[in-house]
């Protein structure tokens, strides 16, 4: 027995063996400003660090540890300990300059700790935790040191360990078609590699979406199946083992959890806006929230052409006429594709041959940007890269300056390639292939928006990199796509089905706004037989429930023109919000939004619901109190229906306050929008 005792002294006390495997572990806990929720860091018995997140009392994710797995050196993933913490609290109160929601509190408690490496070299890294009542993120920060200066990241060793059974609202990682998929509905335990955000619902009801914010000079992050409700991250690949490469000092992106007990207040939450840093471009006036017309639509449709030739969709005569239909009806912008040289032959994945300055023939960029001035609008510009994201880069200070000489403030930038398929640059000066959300591609999009920020010019992507609330800090990153958007629905392979819209507002709108495209009066889809999933009200609806500063009016102006009473509610609807609200949901079902105009008194109601007809009852008590409203209504029919009658749409008026109720009747596959102009006070 003396042996054994004197065994086990002699090994804790050798070189190289750490004594944290023979010491209890210390913990630190933090708990959000209401006491929701608590976090709780340690170490277990072979030094590994994790966390734990308690609501209410009730742990609902068990241990999930952390750590990272190095190319050029040993993975920090045991022999740690918790040596150090500090706790800071903080509550402000921040204006957007424009956005879903004027004014935003930022009230979190933080807790930093330092895990130590017990045995050589010594490394350490700091986990710093947000704690906020609807949710958490946290984030490494990997310190100055000698022991780990040049730092390759392999992967993470982050977990999300959820305790409870779950359903989960998710689309796969790492294939071909980037973000651009229908969302699944599984149970947890039937996820395979997610993108975020990816949100569940516990059996008891609770809702949780995990993303990250403020992706800055990192790879994106995936969540990996580990079964059983046991989740790792997955980084984006790189262009070498190392997914990540960067100097200490450096903090990685925050990893979040929104958590709320309906789905509704998963939307409800600032939490990416707030773990992201202040606006960094000062006075951002230049940055213009609007709707815009297209020549677009006509492409997806295959009636015009990108390509240059007979059906060449971007000629001067055509874009006269969609700038004065813009300026007719009160809008800021006219969407020109297929302007630039380089989309005759094979363009898609390839790039090489795209000129950013340079016109087709039959297109007066010159002209047309000053007939749009005369007129009160503006073109956007677009910017199709295929991908060819170096190519892009070595154009687009010329282009920019360009642009802003002919008062063109806002661009469309595309990068259509499979994924892995984008082109960068290498050390070498050789191009490379690399993924869409991959370190070099977040170094791209943020290259691009600050070099537009020189010009006045705010940018649009399609394709894009995740949003992670980067328009806090850079507010000319004012909207982009990153899912399956309204143009899936004109190819019908197969369209978006009535659901998709009831999902996107609880998955991948939580992350930021999104340039959907609706608003197609015309429900044909491409081939023939082929139809848009949807009514007309519900075309409607969507100006209210798919947020985006940058709102499109899709269709041909032409199909707006023989129905100018349902698009007056296009023409009405404000793009920037003083106040949202959530007034009922379920992902996948039906969704309700209420928005508060920014430069009137007036309110926008949104309902959209997904194959099922549906009745649902709203208060009214977000109207303010003691005035009087009308409601202008449009909604379906009583006899619409996506499939068999999409057409059918009624248009009301009624006087309402806000001690009023009102019953939604959507049509299967349909939506209601209603206008709420504030009349004299009561």
């Amino acid at each position: 027995m003396l042996r054994r005792l004197f065994l086990i002294l002699a090994l804790a006390a050798a070189p190289g063996l750490a004594l944290a495997q023979t010491s209890p572990p210390a913990s630190a806990t933090v708990t959000s400003p209401g006491g929701v929720l608590s976090v709780t860091l340690s170490t277990n018995g072979e030094g590994r660090p994790y966390y734990t997140v308690s609501r209410v009392g009730r742990q609902i994710l068990d241990e999930s540890r952390l750590g990272f797995i190095l190319v050029d050196a040993p993975k920090l993933e045991r022999n740690f300990r918790l040596t150090g913490e500090a706790r800071a609290s903080f509550d402000e109160t921040w204006e957007q300059p424009w956005g879903e929601r004027r004014f935003i509190r930022n009230h979190y408690n933080e807790l930093r700790v330092t895990f130590t490496e017990q045995v050589a070299p010594g490394r350490r890294f700091d986990v710093v935790f947000r704690v906020y009542d609807d949710g958490l993120g946290f984030r490494y920060e990997f310190p100055d040191q000698s022991q780990l200066q040049n730092v390759l990241i392999q992967d993470e060793l982050t977990e999300f360990h959820v305790v409870d059974p779950a359903t989960a609202w998710w689309i796969p990682a790492f294939e071909w078609n980037r973000e651009e998929y229908l969302y699944r509905r599984t149970s947890i335990t039937e996820v395979g590699t997610a993108q975020t955000p990816m949100t569940i619902r516990t059996e008891d009801g609770l809702h949780i979406a995990f993303h990250e914010a403020a992706l800055v000079d990192y790879s994106g992050m995936n969540l990996m199946s580990l079964g059983d409700g046991h989740f790792r991250a997955a980084l984006t690949p790189g262009q070498t083992l190392a997914k990540v490469e960067r100097q200490a000092p450096f903090p990685t992106p925050w990893r979040t959890m929104q958590i709320a007990d309906t789905a509704g207040g998963l939307i409800m939450s600032n939490l990416i806006l707030n773990l992201n840093e202040p606006n960094a471009l000062g006075d951002v006036s230049w940055v213009r929230p609007q709707k815009y017309v297209g020549i677009w639509w006509g492409m997806h449709l295959g009636i015009w052409s990108w390509a240059s030739g007979p059906i060449h969709g971007a000629t001067t005569e055509r874009t006269r006429q969609y700038i004065d239909f813009a300026a007719e009806h009160g809008f800021g912008g006219v969407l020109v594709e297929g302007w630039n040289v380089g989309w005759d032959g094979d363009w898609f994945g390839n790039g090489q041959d795209f000129s950013f300055t340079q016109p087709y023939p039959d297109y007066d960029l010159e002209g047309l940007a000053a007939y749009a001035r005369q007129r009160g609008v503006r073109l956007i510009g677009h910017n199709e890269t295929s991908g060819f994201a170096s190519h892009y880069e070595a154009q687009m200070d010329e282009a920019f300056a360009l642009y802003e000489r002919l008062g063109i403030d806002a661009i469309k930038t595309g990068y259509v390639a499979d994924a892995s398929q984008a082109k960068v640059l290498g050390p070498d000066g050789q191009i490379q292939y690399a993924w869409h959300e991959g370190q070099a591609l977040a170094r791209h999009h943020l290259n691009v928006a600050l070099a537009a920020a020189r010009h006045g010019i705010s940018v649009n992507a399609h394709e894009p990199i995740k949003d992670t609330g980067l328009r806090r800090t850079w507010p000319n990153i004012i909207t982009r796509e990153g899912a399956r958007g309204m143009e899936f629905s004109a190819w019908g392979v197969p369209p978006n089905p009535p659901e998709h819209e009831s999902i996107l507002a609880f998955t991948r709108l939580l992350a930021g706004p999104m340039d959907y495209t609706p608003g197609i009066f015309v429900l044909n889809g491409q081939q023939p037989g082929s139809r848009i999933q949807s009514t007309l009200a519900k075309q409607l609806a969507l100006y209210v429930v798919i947020y985006s500063p940058l709102q499109m009016a899709a269709d041909l102006i032409e199909n707006y023109a023989t129905n100018m009473e349902a698009f007056q509610f296009i023409k009405d609807v404000p793009v920037d919000w003083a106040d949202t609200r959530v007034l009922n949901g379920e992902i996948g079902d039906f969704v309700t939004f209420a928005r508060k105009d920014r430069n009137s008194e007036d309110w926008y109601l949104g309902a959209v619901t997904d194959e099922q007809g549906r009745i649902l009852p709203v208060r009214l008590d977000f109207l303010e109190p003691n005035r009087r409203y009308r409601a202008e209504i449009y909604r379906d029919g009583d006899d619409a229906d996506w499939d068999t009658n999409p057409y059918a749409i009624t248009l009301e008026t009624r006087e309402v306050t806000s001690r009023d109720a009102m019953d939604l009747r959507l049509a299967p596959g349909g939506g209601m929008a209603v206008r709420f102009v504030a009349l004299g006070r009561r």
